[in-house]
């Protein structure tokens, strides 16, 4: 008789994956990927205030804060996007390690953040009311 017994199998071990684990890790991911896409659309609404400034014409006053507020928007962006990586890995590990809790405290914080930004945008527009000469391109 052999070292080996015939009661061993000889057949590589299947590993078995858990379907619930699998579908929390691509919620997880699914997540992440709306942080990104909401990160992407403060940038780009930042940059856009930021730019529409470029598009007055030279005798409208230009309102002194418009940059500042395009600036913030593009900055949280930026921390979205340095948080919800930071979350999407602590979530996986939570998942692997079965631990996760729900946290509240992210959603209280960037639902705060993106209200005074919307806040801001409101402000903006009502402290430069729109003239018929600012309506109007001139050629």
């Amino acid at each position: 008789m052999s070292i080996f017994s015939s009661n061993q199998e000889t057949t590589p071990k299947v590993k078995k994956y858990n379907s619930s684990r699998i579908r929390d890790h691509l919620a997880n991911e699914r997540t992440y990927l709306a942080w990104m896409r909401t990160a992407i659309a403060l940038m780009g609404f930042g940059v856009v205030i930021i730019r529409i400034r470029a598009f007055h014409p030279p005798e409208v006053p230009r309102p002194g804060y418009g940059w500042k507020l395009g600036l913030l928007f593009s900055l949280m962006g930026l921390l979205t996007v340095l948080l919800s990586t930071q979350h999407y890995f602590a979530v996986r590990h939570d998942i692997d390690e079965d631990t996760y809790e729900p946290a509240d405290r992210w959603v209280i914080l960037f639902s705060l953040a993106v209200a005074l930004l919307g806040t801001g945008i409101i402000y903006l527009v009502c402290a430069n009311p729109v003239t018929f000469s600012s309506s109007i391109l001139t050629e």
